[in-house]
């Protein structure tokens, strides 16, 4: 008797604990389903507003999801847009993200939403590739610094961009007359009454572990900096934030924008 007991009793639990986890598992599922289509709707309303050619990538991030729907409250949001087409640079990537959004009325965010942001952040990124055209060296790479190319951290930003000074460009400047390829500390600057041309300034040839390693001879030192020495104009970030840092992440440049308590609309991520 005693044994049959127990089968009974281990079938009541084992029937308890699935249809528990049937209720988990299927509210995890609403949930995340839930986040799917709104991050769906964002994407489209920023294509839209922002006139992009193609869906950016759009992410709500905080678990669970429902209680921030029903609050019209997002805790953080992350908008990417790669290839995007810039008057100055050819193509350039667009990212933001938002902390501590409120959405008004609607938890779908609609193209002509305007959204208040308790912080924003926002970057242009230029791959090497589109510099280096920009600039007449095709074979261009971008480098952090190298004082920081084995920082743990990634860079000096939460974002991991590295410091703005003594940014490394590697490649061959054949207008020059000189092609080989040598690799040179370049400092970023932004200027301009709306601040948004970022300023190359080649500092130094760059020599030894990590660089290209060769020497350029005095009588072309000159010209070979001046060749990997430029400006960027056009550069605005999304969503209008004034540039707070600018350097380099892998083998891009990038510009950032910090600003808090700030409102937004979808329109303005787009600034080209």
């Amino acid at each position: 008797m005693p044994v049959r007991q127990n089968v009974r009793v281990r079938k009541l639990l084992i029937g308890v604990l699935a249809t528990a986890t049937a209720v988990v598992v299927g509210a995890v599922g609403a949930d995340f389903g839930a986040a799917i289509y709104a991050e769906y709707r964002l994407a489209r309303s920023v294509r839209t507003a922002a006139d992009l050619a193609y869906d950016p990538s759009v992410a709500i991030l905080g678990f669970p999801f429902i209680p921030q729907a029903v609050d019209r409250h997002y805790n953080e949001v992350e908008i990417r847009a790669a290839g995007v087409v810039h008057p100055v640079v050819g193509k350039a990537s667009l990212e933001a993200t938002l902390h501590s959004i409120d959405l008004g009325s609607s938890w779908l965010v609609s193209p002509d939403a305007t959204l208040k942001v308790g912080k924003a952040e926002s970057r242009i990124i230029i791959d090497s590739t589109h510099v280096g055209r920009f600039m007449g060296i095709p074979d261009l790479l971008v480098e952090a610094p190298t004082r920081e190319s084995n920082d743990a951290t990634g860079g000096t930003t939460e974002s991991g961009i590295s410091s703005n000074r003594g940014v490394v460009f590697t490649g061959t400047a054949k207008s020059t007359g000189f092609d080989k390829k040598v690799s040179i500390a370049v400092d970023l600057s932004i200027v301009g009454p709306d601040q948004t041309t970022l300023v190359l300034t080649a500092t130094d040839v760059l020599t030894g572990a990590g660089t290209a390693d060769q020497p350029v001879p005095d009588d072309k030192k000159a010209d070979v900096l001046a060749a990997f020495s430029t400006s960027l104009p056009g550069q605005k970030l999304p969503f209008g934030l004034a540039p707070t840092a600018e350097g380099a992440r892998g083998s891009d440049l990038i510009i950032e924008g910090i600003a808090e308590g700030v409102t937004v609309s979808l329109d303005s991520f787009n600034q080209s």
